[in-house]
């Protein structure tokens, strides 16, 4: 066994704790074995690299401004936000699901070709890309002195348009395939939240202000932008309107020449995190270079799961986590009350209410990795906030079922046990709706190749449990055959008949898990 050098190895026993879970675990064996110069250069490099990629997973207002881990943060926003969805997809992926890791390979070049258009367009118009939910974007377009807020964001989402032409009728080797898109703006205040416990935070939105941006997605028309009215009455003088045939929106007509729409209206500058520079190669030297990356990787590392965080370690040399086609079981949590509650917080309780959000989210982040499952992210819905939840992707187990199942129970018991936060003087009234489904789902990271993106699943597993949970009552847990099979002599749970679902042709049979079978 080599010796080790006593005084290397003491200096680097002061870092080791923190290191961890940010080395690859060559790397980190090979530091802790041989604490030399060469190998802590090595582990230099490596967390620059990893900074680099962190950095390209944060919305800008967590890498800008750095959170201690742990450190409950909130404030109001004004601004224009933009939601989109893309139509068209589900068709590409089940096409490939069967070609395995080349199909994979194919989904993801068109997905990112897509993404990484429309990043680049949004960040030329001024937008800052909040988070990727599945295919859909959120787009922030802060104000502004000059108040343009809403019109720079119209005139992205018509760039975006536009530039979907690219993505008719594409050649793949399974056939033709055309992806489209919808895209819903709305303005107003926000409150954004920075949630969570040491090990894992949270960038959350919340409000009626992203619901309604939400709601006017889910209003348009594909290849169109619609707007609320809100968002309409700050731009109806720039732009020609036609009504929407659903009452409260107005549809953008582009009828502008591409000298009139222009490439961009404002670069909000690199997103990129000053470069750390390694001038001094002595052991001391390197040591504190460490210690200087370490401050900012630390804190951004905490708002990744803890599955997805060792993926993006062991795979930062590639800088990409390959793509692949796993069968997960998906669970989508609605927590209900908390979220929208906000429009109403008095100025004196927005404290605790960020807090008891952010209790929640640590316990049922807790409640999951336990089970071996990913918290993935906390997104705003039409009613309450969703988490979307995955036992088997990216790491599976042979009863990853069962483990999601008993994640819901334990999830429920949080949200139900909550002692709730005042709102306007009276405690706000808390459930959740809960839903699960197993199957195909494509897990890739999706976005810029070298920019913005984020490790994601999506597919029609996915849409599946957020379609369940939506049908859930209140704290009522729903799941289909495919979990019901595999956990039903181990569970109490109970057969519910069959219910019709969005982009299902025939009616699904659903079940209720109910909790657990007595001993």
């Amino acid at each position: 066994m080599p010796q080790k050098n006593e005084p290397s190895t003491a200096l680097f026993a002061a870092l080791e704790a923190r290191l961890r879970n940010l080395l690859p675990a060559d790397l980190y064996a090979t530091a802790w074995v041989d604490p030399s110069p060469a190998t802590l250069e090595r582990v230099f490099e490596h967390l620059r690299t990893l900074q680099s990629i962190l950095y390209d997973y944060m919305p800008r207002q967590v890498s800008e401004t750095l959170p201690e881990p742990g450190e409950v943060r909130h404030v109001w926003q004004e601004g224009t936000l933009m939601f989109t969805d893309l139509a068209g997809f589900t068709p590409l992926m089940e096409a490939n699901a069967s070609f395995g890791r080349a199909g994979a390979r194919t989904v993801l070049k068109t997905l990112n070709a897509y993404f990484g258009t429309m990043i680049e367009i949004i960040g030329k118009s001024g937008g800052n890309l909040l988070e990727f939910t599945g295919d859909a974007m959120l787009v922030q377009f802060p104000t502004t002195a000059r108040q343009n807020d809403a019109a720079q964001a119209v005139r992205a989402g018509l760039r975006m348009q536009r530039a979907m032409a690219q993505f008719t009728d594409m050649p793949l080797p399974q056939g033709k395939f055309t992806l489209g898109m919808r895209v819903g703006i709305h303005s107003g205040r926000f409150f954004t939240a920075e949630i969570g416990t040491p090990f894992r935070m949270e960038h959350v939105l919340l409000g009626g202000t992203v619901t309604h941006t939400k709601q006017a997605e889910g209003a348009g028309k594909v290849g169109r932008v619609n707007l609320t009215l809100e968002a309409y009455e700050r731009v109806k003088g720039e732009f020609r309107f036609e009504p929407n045939d659903q009452a409260g929106y107005m549809l953008a007509v582009d009828d502008l020449t591409a000298r009139e729409l222009g490439d961009f209206d404002f670069s909000p500058g690199g997103r990129r995190l000053s470069r750390a520079l390694l001038m001094d190669r002595s052991m001391g030297g390197l040591l504190r270079e460490i210690d200087q990356v370490l401050i900012v990787v630390e804190p951004l590392a905490s708002y990744l799961p803890r599955a997805v965080l060792n993926l993006l370690v062991e795979n930062a040399s590639r800088r990409q986590i390959p793509p692949d086609f796993p069968e997960p079981t998906v669970i989508f949590v609605n927590l209900v009350g908390l979220p929208e509650s906000v429009d109403h917080v008095q100025p004196h309780e927005e404290d605790d209410l960020a807090a008891s959000f952010s209790r929640v989210f640590g316990l049922i982040n807790a409640a999951v990795e336990a089970r071996g499952g990913v918290l993935k992210k906390v997104t705003c819905h039409l009613s309450g906030s969703d988490m979307m939840i995955a036992f088997g992707a990216p790491n599976a187990h042979t009863d990853d079922p069962l483990r999601a199942a008993h994640a819901a129970l334990a999830i429920r018991d949080v949200i139900t046990r909550l002692q709730p936060p005042l709102v306007d003087g009276k405690a706000v009234n808390v459930h959740c709706q809960i839903g699960l489904a197993r199957g195909s789902v494509f897990s890739a990271e999706i976005g810029e190749p070298r920019g913005r993106r984020e490790f994601n699943i999506l597919g029609d597993t996915v849409n599946t449990a957020a379609r369940l949970m939506g049908k859930a009552a209140r704290n009522q847990i729903l799941m289909t055959e495919a979990v019901y099979r595999e956990i039903k002599e181990r569970m109490d749970c109970e057969t519910l008949g069959a219910i019709s679902l969005k982009g299902k042709a025939a009616a699904v049979p659903i079940f209720a898990l109910k909790g657990h079978l007595a001993d």
